[in-house]
């Protein structure tokens, strides 16, 4: 974890120094992200002489935030490079890996040599609760107009005032990739797969079938799926889609409301935008949310 640290809170103090962004276009919050480092250097050099005391542990977990904070939008970087395209900003992407990272050392270091008190231990695949299936139905179901719209899109339809061949113009005029071009001009849009993609992942987290290799996958068929391997996506993905969804909510609220002013965008009317806004980010919210409940979930149940 030191070593972590101390590279996290070089990146930090080199970008702001250098006066290179990461968040927006102030260098400002580079000192932030030396703070984190810094102070985790600090803290997991006090747990190596008194041990993981309770108000050590306690300093851990908030680090863990505050790290897990510093990779908001990681997703969105790793997306970007699955379809092809190019990352924002390099130093910002190193910084949402390595807080990611930071995040994952800070929680083991807190958890280690903690009795398991409340878990959910059992044997061989099972079932998450009802109430945690209930809200894994709710985040599958939020997604379901979103995809239709994208592939409503996709096909050449129109809705919100713009249709498709509009959107294939958009994205291309944005830089959109040559596989995401190509994914449109099939009838398939590369979001909506995603969405999908993303569905089958919280299903599996809340059940048994996705604890265990499923029996296509011949030489691992039947055996456990390794904790990390449902966990990562789902963190990354909750972890960026509850703020960016929620926050995203808040936003168009008050824009229904008439408090703020809503760019038309590539949209005909502010309204068109509110429109696609609340398919979008209230799928992006509720499926989050379900998405860190079941993680969770998880998290302790293989624990």
């Amino acid at each position: 974890m030191a070593i972590w640290g101390v590279g996290y809170a070089g990146l930090g103090a080199g970008c702001a120094l250098s006066g290179t962004p990461l968040v927006g276009t102030t260098a400002g919050p580079g000192w932030a992200v030396a703070a984190v480092g810094l102070a985790a250097v600090a803290v997991g050099a006090a747990v190596a002489v008194r041990g993981p005391v309770p108000a050590l542990r306690k300093a851990l977990w908030v680090l863990c935030a505050a790290a897990g904070a510093g990779a908001f939008s990681l997703l969105m970087d790793v997306l970007a490079l699955l379809l092809g395209q190019s990352v924002d900003s390099g130093p910002a992407a190193a910084q949402h890996a390595l807080a990611a990272l930071g995040a994952v050392l800070l929680a083991a270091v807190a958890r280690a040599g903690r009795p398991d008190a409340g878990g959910v231990r059992a044997v061989g695949p099972s079932a998450a609760p009802g109430t945690v299936q209930l809200a894994a139905l709710a985040g599958s179901s939020a997604f379901v107009p979103y995809i239709a719209m994208k592939l409503f899109w996709a096909s050449g339809g129109s809705f919100a005032g713009v249709d498709g061949a509009d959107l294939h113009a958009a994205a291309e005029r944005n830089g959109a990739s040559g596989l995401w071009l190509a994914l449109e001009s099939w009838g398939l849009d590369a979001t909506a797969l995603l969405a999908m993609l993303g569905v089958l992942l919280l299903q599996g987290l809340v059940r048994p079938w996705g604890q265990v290799f499923p029996r296509w996958i011949l030489p691992l068929a039947g055996r456990p799926v390794p904790r990390w391997l449902p966990l990562v996506p789902a963190l990354l993905g909750a972890g960026t889609l509850v703020p960016y969804g929620v926050l995203g909510l808040g936003w168009a609220a008050l824009g229904t409301a008439g408090v703020v002013g809503v760019p038309r965008g590539d949209f005909p009317t502010p309204g068109d935008t509110l429109l696609v806004a609340w398919i979008g980010l209230g799928a992006f919210a509720v499926y989050g949310v379900a998405l860190a409940v079941a993680a969770r979930w998880y998290w302790r149940r293989t624990a």
